[in-house]
């Protein structure tokens, strides 16, 4: 997944404004456009304690999971994770039952490279 938001982040961004968590997330809702037909993409939702970068909602008719997406500069993805439990950002789903991925991704602005984790958490 990572290299994945290598090629979209360095394809639909900017040099100039290639650094910031707007692009980023810009990148991941470019990637993700083809997903419009399953999911509902909400951005800086508020969630928990604090407001989740992003969050996909699976259309009604899907059988895809959501998403609760966090976004880190030189940080890392195993504090994005804890943060996303922390803070209980999947309360923003609260009617949701299913299967949700926690997604974890980070940018090293010195390296340019982009890291990410994924796990799984079912919601009852």
């Amino acid at each position: 997944m990572a290299k994945a938001i290598d090629e979209s982040h360095m394809a639909h961004t900017s040099i100039l404004s290639y650094n910031d968590e707007n692009s980023l997330s810009c990148a991941i809702a470019l990637a993700y456009f083809s997903a419009r037909k399953e999911y509902v993409l909400f951005r800086e939702q508020p969630a928990g304690k604090g407001f989740a970068d992003m969050v996909f909602v699976p259309r009604a008719f899907s059988d895809k999971p959501a998403l609760v997406i966090e976004l880190k500069w030189n940080q890392s993805v195993m504090g994005a994770i804890s943060q996303i439990k922390e803070r209980k950002y999947i309360k923003v789903l609260e009617s949701y039952k299913g299967e949700i991925l926690l997604v974890a991704v980070n940018y090293d602005k010195r390296t340019k490279r982009h890291q990410c984790i994924i796990e799984k958490f079912q919601k009852e």
